[in-house]
């Protein structure tokens, strides 16, 4: 089975979330390709921003997605950070491009999660991968979430839902619950692509 984790992540904290949930699909056998997608802030504002800059610098040795990182796997987790509820302009410019994917149903029975992070606990966590997921129902894709099925979503002070992980409050480190829920989706979204693969 093959994953692809394609996510965009300003200052780092939806990048560790992308980290975890390879993670995960490693743990259960899977070829993962951990790929970010470009940014689209003016250099200025990179440069003015110390936060963004070191987020960027961390993540400057994951190689770019491209649309053969989709064709490639038999699942794909998305990722984004929440702007307004919505996802960022960022990785939706990449999924916009996918129009031929979606022409010649390239991306159609492939499995697909999603995971997202805010600043503030009700920041559009859920309405951002609620917005992302519209774009695997265009493809025909499958949706994994992550449910009720790890035990940390029903005691999380942070991050996590029914829908995927997400993370909460752009921390340095990850909190345990949020770790857990990666985990699971990496895991689970690989065993699921494996049995659609089939």
């Amino acid at each position: 089975m093959k994953i692809s984790v394609i996510y965009y992540s300003m200052t780092g904290s939806v990048f560790k979330l992308a980290q975890v949930i390879a993670d995960g699909a490693r743990e259960v056998g899977a070829q993962v390709r951990l790929r970010r997608v470009p940014d689209l802030l003016p250099p200025e504002v990179i440069e003015s921003n110390e936060h963004i800059k070191q987020g960027l610098a961390a993540q400057a040795e994951v190689p770019v997605a491209t649309l053969e990182d989709l064709v490639w796997a038999d699942g794909i987790a998305f990722g984004s950070p929440t702007r307004y509820g919505n996802i960022t302009a960022q990785l939706k410019n990449f999924l916009d491009q996918t129009g031929p994917l979606w022409g010649e149903g390239k991306l159609a029975g492939k499995a697909a999660g999603f995971f997202t992070g805010a600043a503030t606990m009700h920041g559009g966590h859920e309405s951002t991968i609620l917005t992302m997921s519209t774009f695997a129902y265009h493809h025909g894709m499958i949706i994994v979430p992550t449910g009720y099925l790890v035990p940390a979503i029903h005691s999380t002070t942070t991050g996590g839902s029914p829908y995927g992980p997400s993370e909460l409050g752009n921390k340095s480190e990850l909190s345990e619950d949020e770790r857990s829920v990666a985990l699971f989706l990496g895991r689970r979204l690989a065993e699921v692509a494996g049995k659609l693969a089939q």
